[in-house]
Parts: structure tokens; C-alpha cells; sequence
């Protein structure tokens, strides 16, 4: 991706400390942020209401941006199962 000038950046509302722990666990080679008080989840509408173990809670929502070069966001992936996903979105990078 490096020659398309694409950067990849994944976030989450965890800790910067848990964020390092997990990309060193995961040999990430990319930055992964930290959300811990959620501005960035709120400001792109990803704090959704989900069910768990029965119970209805507000949580992220897994989801993936793609956003153009000019800061525009052209695709929304919604739901995202981690399973095949990186191979998703390189599928709808490459087209």
C-alpha cells in the first residue's frame, strides 16, 4: 500500500496501553490509536446499541472507513467480522 500513499490506522476505545500490548501481540505494522473517552467513536457514529449476553448495552461497532485523499469518507464497511475483512477491504481498494 505504501506506493498508492495509503495509510492505514486502526482505533479503538481501548487504552494506549492495551493498544501497545496488542499490536506488539499482533506484530501490527501500523499505528493503532487509542479512544479511550470516545470522541473519535462518537464522532463518526459507531457507539451503537448491541446485545450482550442478552442484555442491550451501547458499544462500538466494529467498523471500517475509507477516506479518500482529499478527508472524505468514500466507503463504509459496517459489522465487520475480523475473519477475511483485511482481504475485503484490499479487494475494494484494488477495484
Amino acid at each position: 500500500m505504501q506506493k498508492t500513499g495509503a495509510v492505514l490506522l486502526g482505533i479503538s476505545g481501548d487504552t494506549s496501553k492495551a493498544q501497545k500490548k496488542f499490536q506488539e501481540k499482533y506484530s501490527l505494522p501500523y499505528p493503532l490509536l487509542a479512544d479511550s473517552d470516545r470522541k473519535v467513536c462518537e464522532a463518526f457514529g459507531v457507539i451503537k446499541e448491541k446485545n450482550m449476553y442478552g442484555k442491550k448495552v451501547m458499544g462500538i461497532a466494529r467498523t471500517t472507513f475509507v477516506i479518500g485523499p482529499d478527508g472524505n469518507i468514500t466507503h463504509v464497511f459496517d459489522k465487520v467480522k475480523p475473519e477475511g475483512h483485511a482481504e475485503e477491504v484490499l479487494a475494494y481498494l484494488k477495484s
